[in-house]
């Protein structure tokens, strides 16, 4: 099966955060058991571009990724030699997936798709949520939607989301969609870190005390500053923010800490990938995901991996796995009720050893890349059926 992923980035994943990891994590699951897995996408990262080769295909990890120069407005990624490429070879492909809401490379690909009658899918990857439409953007956004992206979705063979969270939001807009399939994301078994950890890693000191660790955006939708208040009724940790700073969030974060006297107790180690990302885990008294909208949550996942128990509040996509597997503790927002379920488990280390080896043995068996990728692919063959039989 030729199968197509068009997404507005491919990397650097610290940058644009779990949703992109996502995509290249299935890309090569879906090349590994031996689908011809291509990628078209932009060369932005943020105001430059990549140091990549443009309009032809490089190779990595089994995955044909083809980069087109970002162009003006960089803001939703417009890649025009993108689309000359989707016009002149849009027939070599058996289906067309394409991840991302509001921007240039979907409503690019879903057009070329109808038009050339390729089955195609849409990802959201957790853009379509009212309430964050309306918080930001909200004018645009609602103009976007009524000009391309309800059509884009409603010719859609399919709309897949991560979560029934993810599936709820969607149904709210009450569009006449063909189908929403609900396959999760995916992580890789931990590699834990080498026999110590890097100089940087020493230097901060994370080893001294125990300590929470945040990964992933400093953004205002992750819900740090309800967990920086619940820190404060922490006094026995730390709190380690790992993460890519996002519109000037953190200096917001940080008068707060001020206020509440918090300086040296939360620490800033910025992106953190590889072997950083591994100590960091590996040293971690537990991981905490307290976002005010999220729709899957794969640092989640990749806590539950390395055996770490989880705090999440239940706007996470994933708190109802992670409550129903007993991988952690899904707490309401409320810095009190967030600062309890972070003294239980520091308070009882057997407890949270057993949050923590249960959310290693969901992750291992239910949402491997390749468990995930074989379900992918099922409903790529679903969706050719249907078209063999129109």
């Amino acid at each position: 099966m030729r199968i197509l992923h068009v997404t507005p980035t491919y990397e650097p994943a610290y940058r644009f955060g779990g949703p992109i990891r996502s995509v290249a994590g299935l890309c090569r699951a879906l090349a590994r058991q031996g689908e011809d897995v291509h990628v078209y996408t932009s060369s932005s990262d943020g105001r430059r571009d990549l140091d990549v080769p443009v309009d032809i295909p490089t190779l990595r990890d089994g995955v044909k990724v083809t980069y087109f120069k970002c162009a003006f407005p960089r803001r939703i990624y417009r890649a025009p030699n993108m689309a000359r490429r989707l016009r002149s070879a849009a027939e070599r492909w058996d289906v067309i997936h394409a991840h991302s809401v509001f921007l240039w490379p979907t409503l690019t690909a879903a057009s070329i798709a109808r038009r050339r009658d390729i089955p195609y899918l849409v990802s959201p990857r957790g853009m379509l949520e009212k309430d964050l439409i309306r918080q930001k953007s909200r004018w645009l956004k609602t103009a976007w939607i009524g000009l391309f992206e309800r059509n884009n979705l409603a010719n859609a063979s399919a709309v897949h989301v991560t979560s029934i969270r993810e599936a709820e939001e969607l149904r709210r807009f009450g569009w006449p969609l063909r189908a929403v399939e609900v396959i999760p994301n995916g992580v890789d078994a931990f590699s834990a870190p080498g026999t110590g950890p890097g100089q940087r890693f020493k230097e901060l000191g994370l080893t001294q005390r125990p300590f929470v660790l945040y990964l992933g955006r400093i953004h205002w939708k992750k819900g740090l500053d309800r967990l920086i208040d619940a820190m404060n009724l922490v006094p026995d940790a730390d709190l380690v923010m790992a993460g890519n700073d996002e519109e000037g969030y953190r200096a917001l974060l940080e008068r707060r800490i001020a206020e509440l006297g918090l300086e040296g107790r939360v620490r800033w180690v910025g992106p953190v990938e590889g072997e950083m990302k591994r100590c960091c885990l590996a040293a971690s008294s537990m991981v905490a995901l307290c976002s005010y909208s999220e729709n899957f949550g794969n640092t989640v996942l990749e806590a539950m991996s390395a055996s770490k128990a989880v705090v999440v509040t239940p706007e996470v996509g994933l708190a109802p796995e992670v409550e129903r597997g007993g991988a952690g503790l899904v707490c309401e927002g409320r810095p009190e009720a967030l600062a309890a379920g972070i003294q239980r488990l520091l308070q009882d280390p057997i407890l949270a050893a057993s949050y923590g080896e249960r959310g290693r043995a969901l992750a291992g068996e239910y949402f491997d890349w390749e468990s995930v990728a074989r379900r992918m692919r099922t409903l790529y063959d679903r969706i050719l059926s249907e078209k063999r039989h129109r």
